[in-house]
């Protein structure tokens, strides 16, 4: 078991819907923003931009959710933690930008950098029960 206690285990909950929820949240804004989104990541030289701002709404939705309730929470954390990495140094790399945005890139950098902490936390528990989920997983 994750926690031994009950206020530990509605702790992890809140935790669990906090991280999920505002992932899910960022994933669904990419599907409201596709075109301002894909510019940016064409600007970062992303292949297929608009398909990739489209993949990874989809891929924050689903694992954000993934997170929250419970359902496959290894698959759902791993593919958080890896995505959040991978975005962090292709999409926010405030060392090979001009002076006047090194600050904003620097502060995506490092939130993506902190959420992918939380979601290797998450992963590695992501294997044992954890108190108020669907109990749905692939490990």
């Amino acid at each position: 078991m994750v926690v031994e206690s009950a206020a530990g285990e509605v702790v992890f909950l809140v935790a669990r819907v906090l991280f999920g929820g505002v992932l899910a949240f960022m994933g669904i804004n990419h599907f409201s923003g596709v075109e301002g989104m894909a510019g940016y990541a064409e600007m970062k030289g992303l292949p297929a931009p608009a398909f990739s701002v489209v993949a990874s709404g989809a891929m924050l939705v689903l694992g954000g959710a993934g997170v929250a309730l419970g359902v496959a929470p290894v698959l759902s954390a791993g593919a958080l933690a890896t995505f959040l990495l991978v975005s962090a140094v292709t999409m926010h790399d405030f060392w090979a930008v001009p002076e006047d945005q090194t600050q904003d890139e620097m502060t995506g950098f490092l939130k993506n950098v902190a959420l992918a902490g939380a979601a290797l936390g998450f992963l590695a528990v992501g294997g044992q029960a954890w108190p108020y989920a669907v109990g749905v997983g692939l490990f």
